[in-house]
């Protein structure tokens, strides 16, 4: 397990290092991928960032990895967060959930009650994280091109 781990954060690495075209846009694309990745729309992170990169022209390999930080592994932490902070900025009570009567109707009302705090929340923590993604980003990209990087000899995404 920590070998699978190991080789895919080198993946993860040798993809992001290799990325070709202007850094401005590599990092722009990578803090919209943070953004819709801290979101909880988990089914639809590739939709909304093809929705918001092709118009916007950004790197959509770099938004694609940056969707990512929300991963099987941080998921149950910041949805936690999230829903808490979601929660406390509408005032409302903790969701205790149960069932009386299963019927679509106690689902999509179960669901109401954890999905708008929780989006809430999301949306008030994804600048948190987008922004400093974006200088990061930026930052280790010029400094791994500005010493020249042997790693990237293969052809690289530019998109």
């Amino acid at each position: 397990m920590i070998k699978y781990f190991h080789r895919k954060s080198k993946e993860f690495y040798h993809k992001f290092i290799c990325l070709k075209g202007d850094p401005r846009r590599i990092s722009m694309g990578m803090a919209i991928g943070v953004f819709i990745g801290m979101t909880p729309t988990i089914p639809f992170h590739t939709v909304l960032v093809f929705a918001f990169i092709l118009p916007l022209r950004q790197n959509l390999t770099a938004a694609l990895l940056g969707t990512w930080v929300m991963n099987p592994i941080t998921l149950p932490l910041f949805y936690l967060v999230e829903y808490e902070l979601g929660r406390l900025l509408l005032g409302w009570e903790r969701f205790a959930i149960v069932f009386n009567e299963i019927s679509f109707g106690n689902i999509l009302e179960i669901g109401w009650e954890i999905f708008y705090p929780l989006q809430i929340g999301g949306l008030i923590l994804a600048p948190l994280f987008a922004v400093p993604a974006y200088f990061i980003t930026y930052h280790a990209i010029m400094a791994v091109r500005g010493k020249g990087n042997a790693d990237c000899k293969g052809p690289a995404e530019e998109i």
